[in-house]
């Protein structure tokens, strides 16, 4: 049996049981007692904050860069349209299925044991875990109440089912609501000043408006218009329509920049909900892109989001399973792709050298606060 093989037997075995336990995002508190146990099982000193769980690798070294290994615990809520016991881990035809399997237990046990593994040895580099909370609801309490803790990091793996591709550049998020005013009146005598009409303009350069600054990786921001509301009855001219955008940014501006280029061409209000959720990027140059693709890992512009978006520092987001299987009735992933994956990032982690991400004198302060 080849150690990846057999680092996969304990990964499956553990996401079995992760799988048999509730884990809804905002309700993960079970599954973060498992992981907690798990650490300290394999002699480290587990950390946790909330259902956030993160432990460091053997002793901290302020002269080296660290490597931050992550991915979440949480899941989606199960939907009635499942066939099998979403919380019994099923083995059949060489698929694990269960909730939570592909998004993101798979990424999540791969890492947790390559993070194990990698420790076993001294590497160039510092090495921490964190099984993240609130992923899937873009919680509050998730990866933006660790950072502090844990202290500087100078680069980032993000578990997530990638099919082992790597994203290099991840879009952004903003959810935008717009109201357009107008003025009611009787609709049989063509009174009053229509919000619908008026909306519909702005919901026109919503759909075709062409930002600048083109992403070769993400391409262009994509708006999108994804809910609407007017009228009170079929009578009166409606004096107000709302409706709700969705915009995915690219990395070439920031979501403040995004805002300030649509108030100047829309004549609606328009109030952003969060401006937090940043798209992101690596150098095609960094040390972890460059070992990537010198064996053979393509690389990609991802058009979801992840933690990533939490993560102020240089990530790349890869991991084992199919983002097509996320969130969907009779969730798996392939038992080969849990070896595979672990595999993978064994021979991309394992040596790699890479600089530090902020001047050595902060750091320093940083890594004390984290430990």
């Amino acid at each position: 049996m080849s150690n990846y093989k057999e680092l996969s037997v304990h990964a499956i075995e553990l996401l079995s049981e992760l799988i048999s336990i509730q884990s809804y995002s905002e309700e993960e508190d079970k599954t973060a007692d498992l992981l907690v146990e798990y650490l300290r099982e394999h002699d480290f000193k587990a950390q946790r904050k909330q259902n956030n769980v993160w432990a460091w690798s053997g002793y901290v070294d302020e002269s080296k860069p660290t490597l931050l290994l992550n991915s979440h615990h949480d899941t989606v809520k199960a939907t009635p349209k499942w066939s099998y016991d979403p919380f019994t881990a099923t083995i059949e035809d060489g698929k694990l299925i269960g909730l939570g399997s592909n998004d993101a237990g798979g990424p999540l046990v791969s890492l947790l044991h390559v993070f194990i593994e990698l420790s076993k040895k001294e590497q160039p580099y510092n090495l921490v875990f964190l099984a993240s909370a609130e992923e899937e609801s873009s919680g509050k309490n998730g990866v933006p109440i660790v950072l502090d803790e844990i202290g500087q990091i100078d680069l980032g793996v993000v578990g997530e089912p990638t099919s082992m591709n790597m994203a290099i550049a991840e879009r952004g998020l903003i959810v935008l609501d717009c109201v357009a005013h107008g003025e009611s009146g009787h609709a049989a005598r063509g009174e009053g000043e229509n919000a619908i009409y008026k909306a519909m303009k702005d919901i026109e350069w919503f759909r075709s408006f062409e930002f600048d600054k083109q992403s070769e990786v993400l391409g262009n921001i994509n708006m999108t218009v994804t809910q609407i509301e007017a009228g009170t009855q079929h009578n009166v001219v409606p004096d107000e329509c709302r409706f709700v955008v969705d915009v995915r940014p690219n990395e070439q501006y920031s979501n403040a920049e995004v805002v300030e280029i649509i108030w100047k061409h829309v004549g609606c209000e328009v109030h952003p909900r969060s401006l937090n959720l940043n798209a992101s990027d690596i150098d095609e140059n960094h040390s972890i892109v460059q070992k990537g693709i010198e064996i053979g890992i393509k690389t990609y512009g991802s058009q979801t989001m992840s933690d990533q978006v939490h993560m102020p520092f240089p990530c790349i987001k890869m991991g084992p399973g199919d983002t097509k299987r996320s969130h969907t009735a009779n969730e798996f992933i392939y038992l080969k792709e849990i070896e595979e994956g672990i595999e993978i990032y064994m021979k991309l982690l394992d040596g790699l050298e890479f600089k530090y991400n902020t001047p050595l004198p902060d750091r320093q302060e940083s890594l004390k606060r984290g430990l």
